[in-house]
């Protein structure tokens, strides 16, 4: 475990910039992190902020005037990463959501409010999606094999069994609020108390049983109390929200009946589940009690052998008829008392499978990704420990020199002034990676090794980083934190490997979700090395050209309606597989061009990306000369017969188009007026086509096309292409393994001039040199004024608004509307003036 960055912000009066008390932190499967702090104005007055940052962005961090009255209690993320919960200690609950899905916009229509209650527990409701890691699978081929869907029910579902959203909520005197979100944007809002006998609150988590039942824990903050546990359920009845609540058994401290502890451990510090949704049988709590130094960790769960699903949702200690009452046990696993106390917990999101294999694991030497939560003590120190197990993996010092864990407490020498200390953790969704927030309000993020505390051979620790790729490339979430453990030398064995596992996969999985998937773990993989860099625009052009050829294909209409002969994309790939013909008018002969006509409107407004694919093959064929230098863009195209078929129905279409419409051609500068460019082009195309089609062997371009293309520059003006910009991200900064230190923007007062913030991307190029919309393939001009977002993760800069109203054009909008087509979140922006 060691220090990746550290962002702070820049120098601010204190007396205005405080953390936060109590500081709540957050960590979305999109690599979007929301922490709060409170700023301080002249009048002393507080205003209650959140601040949410891309990892690989940490310092453009966008500030939100929550308008939160009290402090904030509580953050918590979606499971898709793109909603935010707020709560404070005045009851009030916010839902934050992307306007216009931009990570750095964010707006809050919708809540509720439990006037004057605090809110010490909140959660979204369970959809019922739940994918189960099988980490003794992880060498099988297919991904069914490692990745399973978990049987698992949703906390409330709609008509057809669709999960209804919501969030659910426990307060500081012993209510749970329930608010659901309707189809048509009203919040059903309920409350109701826990148990008959209502009692101070102090402490709480909530999960989720496989069965849609929820499950609180509750604390009053006394090692002498109980904790209490309560099954919850919501439903919708006559258009009301309606909660019914019942009380489980419960759980008394060991301490309190042991003599020599009673005393040193007065307080619980820490109640939470160590999962939020598991099975019945394996909800599993980690329970932190402190005194003033020491500070006692127990991690109780329910014995097996003694709780079935009905004696779990028993009564305790109460006789109904001649029944007799049911007294069920926790099984401890684990004590130790020479730590300090506990400020903040992480615990892990990687949902691994343990049904058959947790013993097993818990004693295997060997540490898995997702069996390790995190915690922080006062004394500046952070433990990664086992959570079966909880025996101790790796230590990681922020305030003060490395120390031997075995060193007792009373030996070490007291600082002077309070150390430097974590008050907010979280784990990535991978757990590769902890973000800190310390008592100075700086964020620390921290790598977190596959192997903690064992050297592994770099054939496991790519096994390693593989399978949690695979696991980002199936579920969709962001895989950055896996990037911190890339190292130069791995990148090519790992984009090998994942290319054989990708191809191991059914067609209809890898057609229908990993293909674009893929290509972006690629080109992010491939950043990381100066060998593999120039391949990044290779794997990005690549993401350009599917999406133009699905947009295109997607706009042809057989000629007669229910005609159950193939779709006329299929047909065109099918001919244009089977003819070989090197003449482009022969192709076009045995297609049926009924099923090719547009509204000339469509085809004038497609002409800035068919003048793309035409520049495209004309680049491609002007390099096949320099072919030998693979640090060249688009080396890799001259060897991808799929990509070349591609272009080459590409071409055939726009030739057919351009019967309709003229206009819509590809513009070529050539050198003599009568010389026809598309079939030229067409017929190198095709001779290249052949040489590495996937029907017939590879074979290398003979010398007489290497001639023609020799002749290309003397024939037409070959196009430099725009590729996209070099990112100004922090991964391909973090090799090296040296810490960054970097700073935030100072957040805005309410009501300053600069209240308003846009982020201001470094310029990647001159001042004054002309700029390129990437996805419209529009130029914007040396210094644009239109509105601009940019994408966190490849760089690509597109307007925020459409100049164009063409139904083809939105639809082909409607592609990256949410996301890159890298995958990566928009950002607003505006592009840089001299």
């Amino acid at each position: 475990m060691d220090l990746a960055y550290v962002c702070e912000w820049e120098k601010w009066p204190r007396s205005t910039l405080c953390p936060s008390v109590p500081l709540a932190c957050a960590w979305s499967c999109r690599n979007l992190i929301a922490f709060t702090t409170d700023l301080r104005n002249d009048d002393q007055d507080l205003t209650r902020m959140i601040h949410i940052l891309d990892t690989e962005h940490p310092w453009e961090v966008h500030s939100i005037d929550s308008e939160h009255r009290e402090a904030i209690t509580c953050l918590e993320w979606d499971q898709s990463g793109s909603r935010l919960l707020s709560a404070d200690a005045d009851g009030q609950i916010k839902c934050w959501g992307m306007a216009d899905h931009l990570a750095n916009s964010w707006e809050s229509p919708v809540g509720s409010l439990v006037e004057g209650d605090p809110i010490v527990a909140l959660s979204w409701l369970h959809n019922g999606v739940k994918l189960a890691l099988h980490v003794e699978k992880s060498g099988a081929s297919s991904f069914g094999e490692k990745f399973s869907r978990v049987k698992f029910s949703p906390s409330l579902t709609l008509f057809g069994g669709k999960p209804m959203e919501g969030w659910i909520a426990v307060t500081v005197s012993g209510l749970v609020t329930v608010s659901l979100l309707k189809p048509s944007g009203q919040v059903l809002t309920s409350t109701e108390s826990l148990c008959r006998l209502r009692g101070r609150v102090a402490l709480a988590d909530i999960a989720f049983t496989g069965g849609g039942n929820i499950v609180v824990a509750t604390a009053d903050g006394s090692s002498a109390s109980p904790v209490q546990f309560y099954k919850v359920c919501v439903s919708v009845v006559s258009e009301k929200c309606r909660i019914d609540t019942e009380i489980l058994p419960s759980l008394f401290m060991r301490c309190t009946t042991d003599l020599n502890r009673k005393d040193r451990f007065p307080a619980i510090t820490h109640l939470k589940f160590l999962a939020r949704d598991m099975s019945e049988q394996h909800l599993t709590n980690l329970i932190t009690a402190s005194s003033i130094v020491p500070s006692f960790l127990s991690c109780p769960r329910f014995c097996r052998a003694l709780v079935s699903v009905v004696s779990l949702f028993a009564p305790v200690l109460v006789s109904v008829g001649d029944k007799q009452p049911m007294i069920l046990k926790w099984r401890i696993l684990s004590a130790t008392n020479d730590l300090d106390r506990v400020s903040a917990v992480a615990l892990p999101k990687l949902p691994i499978s343990l049904t058959n294999t947790d013993l097993k694991v818990a004693s295997d030497t060997q540490f898995y990704p997702g069996l390790g939560l995190a915690l922080a003590f006062h004394d500046g120190s952070v433990h990664i420990v086992h959570r079966l197990s909880l025996q101790t993996m790796a230590v990681f010092y922020s305030s003060a020199a490395p120390r031997s864990v075995d060193e007792p407490a009373i030996k070490r020498p007291r600082t002077t002034g309070p150390a430097v200390h974590f008050k907010a953790m979280q784990l990535s969704w991978t757990s590769l990676a902890l973000v800190g927030i310390d008592n100075h309000g700086k964020l620390n993020m921290l790598r977190i090794s596959p192997s903690l505390g064992h050297t592994l051979e770099v054939s496991l620790a790519l096994r390693h980083l593989l399978f949690l790729l695979e696991y980002c490339m199936v579920t969709g979430y962001d895989w950055w934190d896996i990037l911190l453990h890339v190292q130069p030398g791995m990148v090519q064995s790992l984009v090998e490997k994942l290319h054989e596992e990708y191809t191991r996969q059914s067609a209809a999985l890898q057609q229908v979700v990993l293909s674009t998937r893929i290509l972006a773990m690629k080109a992010s993989l491939c950043k990381l090395s100066p060998n593999t860099v120039t391949r990044v625009c290779d794997y990005h052009a690549k993401l350009f050209l599917i999406a133009i050829s699905s947009t295109l294909r997607s706009l042809l209409r057989p000629h007669f309606l229910n005609t159950p002969d193939k779709s006329p994309g299929d047909r065109l790939t099918e001919i244009c597989s089977k003819i070989t013909d090197v003449d482009i008018d022969k192709v076009m002969i045995n297609l049926k061009t009924e099923e090719f006509v547009l509204d000339t409107n469509t085809l004038q407004a497609l002409q800035q990306l068919l003048q793309w694919v035409g520049d495209f093959v004309l680049y491609l064929l002007a390099s096949l000369p320099n072919q030998g230098s693979p640090l060249r863009p688009g080396h890799s195209f001259l060897r991808d017969g799929t990509s070349l078929g591609i272009l080459r129905e590409l071409m055939v279409v726009i030739r057919i188009w351009g019967l309709l419409k003229p206009s819509c051609l590809p513009v070529y500068t050539a050198t003599s007026d009568t010389q026809d460019s598309m079939s030229l082009l067409f017929r190198l195309l095709t001779k290249l086509w052949i040489c590495c089609r996937d029907e017939g062997p590879t074979s290398e371009p003979d010398e007489a096309l290497v001639d023609e293309c020799c002749l290309l520059p003397s024939q037409l003006l070959i196009p430099s292409l725009d590729w996209l910009p070099v990112s100004d991200g922090l991964i391909s900064r973090l090799q090296p393994k040296q810490p960054l230190r970097l700073h935030f923007r100072a957040p805005t007062l309410p009501g300053s001039a600069a209240a308003s913030q846009l982020d201001a991307p470094r310029p990647a190029r001159a001042p004054g040199q002309p700029k390129i919309d990437h996805l419209r393939r529009l130029h914007l001009g040396a210094y644009p004024t239109e509105e601009c977002k940019a994408c966190t993760r490849c760089g690509c800069v597109t307007m925020l608004k459409s100049p164009n109203k063409t139904t083809a054009v939105k639809q082909w909008e409607q592609r990256w509307i949410k996301n890159c087509l890298c995958g990566g979140l928009w950002r607003r922006m505006r592009l840089a003036y001299p």
